[in-house]
Parts: C-alpha cells; structure tokens; sequence
C-alpha cells in the first residue's frame, strides 16, 4: 500500500538549530544502529520509519557498518527510502558515518582521507542517494593528523556529497581543533555525536559541553537510556529476549545491586513526575540547552510512541535534579 505520510507531522514536534548553523532537527531523532540490519524484520522497520516520520521524527541517523551484516542497514534504509520516502526526501535529514571497522586492509577503518572518502562513496551507494545531509567521522584517529581527516570532511562536502560535516565521539579539545579546522576550510560543522545520559556523564567531564558553546556546533546524544537500563526493563530480573540476556552490548555484571537499586530509585523519581523511567531520563538529557537532539532507538513502533511523550514533561525542578544527583552519587560512570 502506497504510504502517504500524516498531514499532522510537524504539528507537535519542536525543532532545534544545531549549534548556530541554519540546520533544525527534531527534539528525538531516530537511529539505526540496531534492529535495521539483514537480521531483523522488514516489515518491522518499514512500520518503525514510517511511525517516526508521521510523528515529527525528520531525522535518520546511520553509520557504515551498522547492522549486522556490515552496512546492511544502509541497505534496508535505502530500499525504504525508495519504497515510501522518495517523495519526502528533501523534508529529510540523513546522516552516516566512517571510522569503524567495515572491510579489511589498512584502509577499511579509521580517519585517513582514502578510508573516509572510500567509505562515504560505498555508503551512497547502499543508500541509493547522490548525497547524504551530514557525513561524521565516527571515531578521532590518534595515527592520522586532523587536517587530513577534516580534510576529507570538507572534500564530501565541496563535492555535494553531503551538506554538512560531524564528529562523533570526540573530546572537548579535539572537538575544537575539529571545529577551528574546518573553519578554516569553509565547511560547514554542525555536531558531535557523543553518548551521554544521567548514568554517563563524560561530556560533563572532557570538555564537550563548554566546547559546544564556545564553538557553536550542537550536541546530538547517544544511548540516553544507557542501553536500556534506565527502562523498567530490568527492575525485576533479566528478561530471556533483552540486549542483556544477549550479552549483546551490554553485560549482565553491569547490573549490579548498586545499580539496580538506583535504577529503582530513579524509577520512583519518575512515576512521582507522571512519567515512564525512559520517559523521565530522554527529558533529562534534553534539558541542557547544548543538546539539539538526542537519538533513541527501537524495536518497534510503540516504543517510539512511548519515547515521544518525553516531550511533553514538566520542567525539571530544582530539587528533582539534586535528587538524580543524590540517587547516581558514588557509582562509578559505565564507560570506566
């Protein structure tokens, strides 16, 4: 059936500038880094994009070697793309990135200009588009200097084949190194992608935030939910479907009974706001005035339903905020 998307889709979704660039996203955007490879379920993705996009959900975030298989999500995204969203291409933001591993030999992963190029073209292709609107390295490259990989940056953009430049899980100091490189090259930087949630907070602490603000590039943020355990998913064990019973990205030994018992505590938190837990921690994270976006991800399309009403919490109060503080004090962050 022909997918004509709702007339009500912009009616209710806010949109931010990121950073001091023309460019709006949507308060969530929606990534693919999981359940959109040669694994899952079509139907179930198709049924997921169109649920985003009726609901405000502009922007799809991709990477080269998301999947499993290695860039299978780019192919489902583009066959999608050409089965519902031709018509809407241009109301769309689309991103991928390269730095990760992807194919073998010296140039499959990494920051050079040859792998980032290489890669950029191969994920154009999977995409079946001409050009992608940002182009992120993924990852900084400690062996290749950073002119070479802002470089490249800018070479996708002069090319027309992509609109803007990004960074993902880079530091405060290289974000600005980044950000006065492609100053210099006339490409346009609009955000560094970086996990952060009220259980990881190493943007608070390398830098990030306040590079942001000097800079002005936006922030978009990653695993808000901390893979899921900031969800009542786990309040009462490991269920036999979840990420965690998988060990897929995330190990049981990280649900400790310090953690459960402030995962408990901050669930509380929520309910006394009117809210789900993963209700509750999406609007912590869009409540810092750096952040344009943050990503969530989904199995399938209630959960996007779910993740939406997000937006229309109350404001944090004073005392809500030193509570969170009080409940995560002393737990050593999930990414040390």
């Amino acid at each position: 059936m022909e997918y004509l998307a709702a007339d009500t889709r912009y009616q209710t979704m806010p949109y931010q500038r990121a950073g001091k660039t023309g460019l709006r996203l949507p308060a969530l955007s929606l990534g693919l880094w999981h359940n959109f490879g040669s694994v899952d379920n079509f139907d179930t993705m198709r049924a997921m994009l169109r649920c985003a996009f009726d609901a405000g959900i502009i922007h799809f975030d991709l990477a080269n070697n998301y999947g499993p298989v290695p860039g299978s999500a780019e192919e489902n995204f583009g066959r999608l793309l050409a089965l519902d969203f031709k018509p809407y291409r241009d109301e769309l933001c689309i991103s991928t990135k390269a730095g990760y591993h992807m194919w073998e030999g010296p140039y499959g992963e990494w920051g050079s200009r040859k792998a980032m190029l290489a890669s950029l073209d191969q994920s154009l292709q999977r995409l079946g588009l001409d050009y992608v609107d940002i182009f992120y390295s993924h990852r900084f490259d400690p062996d290749t200097p950073l002119e070479e990989t802002m470089g490249a940056l800018a070479a996708a953009v002069h090319s027309g084949k992509a609109l803007y430049a990004g960074i993902s899980n880079y530091d405060g100091e290289q974000s600005r190194k980044a950000a006065s490189l492609l100053r210099d090259l006339h490409c346009p930087f609009v955000l560094n992608q970086s996990r952060y949630s009220i259980m990881d907070r190493r943007i608070e602490e390398n830098g990030l935030l306040q590079a942001a603000q000097d800079e002005g590039f936006g922030l978009i943020c990653f695993s808000p939910l901390f893979q899921g355990m900031l969800t009542n998913r786990y309040l009462h064990g490991v269920p036999e479907d979840s990420r965690m019973a998988r060990e897929a990205f995330l190990k049981s030994s990280a649900l400790t009974e310090q953690r459960l018992t402030q995962i408990t505590a901050l669930n509380e938190l929520a309910q006394q706001r009117g809210q789900s837990l993963a209700q509750m921690a999406l609007a912590w994270v869009l409540r810092r005035d750096e952040v344009t976006s943050v990503l969530i991800g989904a199995s399938r399309p209630a959960q996007i339903l779910d993740n939406l009403r997000a937006l229309n919490a109350a404001p944090f109060t004073t005392q809500e905020l030193q509570k969170i503080e009080i409940i995560c004090a002393g737990q050593p962050a999930f990414w040390r």
